[in-house]
């Protein structure tokens, strides 16, 4: 298994590489040269998972995409990353029947509370592995508009070899998820509140990957969704989902998933693409519905920063979805002229691409099952209190976008709605819905109140850059 670029002019390299990368050198993304295939797997990996559970389901899953990775490793790897010391659950992702027929898959039980701890784990794990291997250290930079950053510095915290700089757009996260960061005290994680929107912070941090000599000097490395890893990690969960919903090798599920940067659905893409019987893929939005206008009209136009609502389900709240530029290489099958000239050229100069009029968006339906759909404040509202009358379940505001859009699809297959992070990060937004304060788990206790600890700059390279000279020294 080899990993090339989107933009086709970086060099074919191996997992243990990319898994330390970003961006590729080239500013594309890391692909594998092809995806590997469950055919024949799916029975094996249910014996797994029913016998051995989740860490093993993911040793074997993740060695398709890691051959390069000695086997024991990273079963050890797994059973760390995954296990009830770190999960609220030994089942890791529990699944459960909602009354009205669908399926709540729970990603939130680690230890930020939102199912990007799923990938973070793993990553901390391999990072540390990988980087005590090689006797190197890693600077990680990121940027989130919710909760990558707690999930990363949670997975990151307390490592030996790896530093964290995290990007967060300034006022535009609720004060649960910025607390969960800005409190911790560790001169190894370093909070960095950015003048703007979310789509400022990504582009600080593509601008600095984009430094080849920069990156190199001070060893910057990624976290977030760009990293293949984190996507490969994550890939494991809808298997896993697929696993305890159907009843056969050959049954069809569907999953409706919250997404603003493309992360999480672009897992069960490739999912999909690996022979998983998924048969369609929903993706939902809100207000900032760049994506969704897409698969709508083959117009992928990015909002400038006065463009981008802020909204209550704010981990969404992005006009440019970093990984979508991957879903568009499979559609034009692999032709990285083509992904390089969109992405490296149109969207840079005008802002927008249009591909209504090819065939190949006309055949996304067909070849990849995607829906799509937008809700409101409203609709989250309504559907919190929904499922919270039916099912005595509480869900965040993310969730319950994804919620509305499988009610709004009526489907023959059973359909899994992905869970996103426990209410107790969105309080305010609980309890206009049902006016009651989420539960909270005993960790958390008094979080807002704790000392914090963040640096504020602007949209400017070399203000982040000085920050990161001055932590890691020259």
């Amino acid at each position: 298994m080899r990993y090339i670029s989107t933009r086709g002019a970086a060099p074919a390299a191996a997992f243990a590489d990319i898994l330390l990368e970003g961006l590729a050198p080239d500013g594309g993304l890391y692909v594998p040269e092809q995806y590997p295939s469950a055919a024949g797997k799916l029975d094996t990996w249910r014996s797994i998972l029913d016998a051995q559970g989740y860490a093993a389901l993911a040793a074997s899953v993740l060695s398709l995409f890691a051959p390069d990775i000695e086997a024991g490793e990273l079963e050890g790897v797994c059973s760390r990353a995954y296990n009830a010391s770190v999960f609220a659950t030994p089942e890791i992702v529990p699944v459960t029947r909602l009354a009205d027929g669908r399926y709540l898959a729970h990603l939130s039980d680690g230890p930020s509370a939102a199912f990007k701890d799923l990938a973070m784990q793993f990553l901390g794990q391999m990072f540390e592995a990988e980087l005590s291997r090689r006797g190197q250290s890693l600077n990680i930079l990121g940027a989130t508009s919710g909760d990558t950053g707690s999930s990363a510095e949670y997975a990151m915290l307390g490592r030996s070899h790896i530093r964290v700089f995290m990007l967060t757009p300034e006022g535009r996260m609720t004060p649960f998820q910025q607390a969960q960061m800005y409190s911790i005290d560790d001169p190894a994680i370093v909070n960095i509140a950015v003048d703007g929107v979310f789509d400022d912070c990504q582009d600080l941090v593509k601008a600095v990957s984009e430094d080849l000599d920069f990156k190199a000097k001070y060893s910057i490395g990624a976290v977030n969704s760009i990293n293949w890893a984190r996507v490969a990690a994550q890939v494991v969960y809808y298997i896993a989902c697929w696993l305890r919903v159907s009843s056969s090798a050959d049954e069809p599920v569907s999953f409706c998933v919250p997404t603003g940067n493309f992360g999480n659905i672009l897992a069960g893409h490739v999912a999909r693409q690996m022979g998983v019987p998924i048969k369609h893929l929903i993706l939902a939005t809100n207000e900032n519905n760049v994506l969704d206008e897409f698969f709508h009209t083959g117009i992928y136009r990015v909002r400038p920063a006065s463009g981008v609502f802020a909204t209550s389900s704010p981990s969404m709240d992005i006009s440019k979805a970093s990984n979508f530029e991957r879903f568009v290489f499979d559609l034009f099958g692999g032709d990285a002229e083509r992904v390089r000239h969109l992405f490296g050229e149109l969207l840079p100069s005008q802002g927008f691409f249009d591909i209504s009029s090819t065939p190949e968006f006309k055949s996304i339906p067909e070849r990849f099952g995607f829906l799509s759909g937008s809700s409101t404040h409203a609709d989250r509202l309504a559907a919190i209190r929904q499922v919270w009358a039916s099912d005595k379940v509480m869900i965040d505001p993310h969730t319950a976008d994804a919620v509305t859009l499988a009610r709004r699809f009526v489907l023959p297959e059973p359909c899994v709605v992905m869970e996103t992070a426990l209410p107790v990060k969105f309080q305010a937004t609980m309890e206009e819905a049902i006016h009651l304060d989420p539960p909270r788990p005993a960790r958390f206790a008094g979080i807002e109140e704790k000392p914090k600890h963040y640096r504020l700059i602007g949209k400017d390279v070399g203000e982040l850059k000085g920050i990161i000279r001055e932590v890691v020294g020259d």
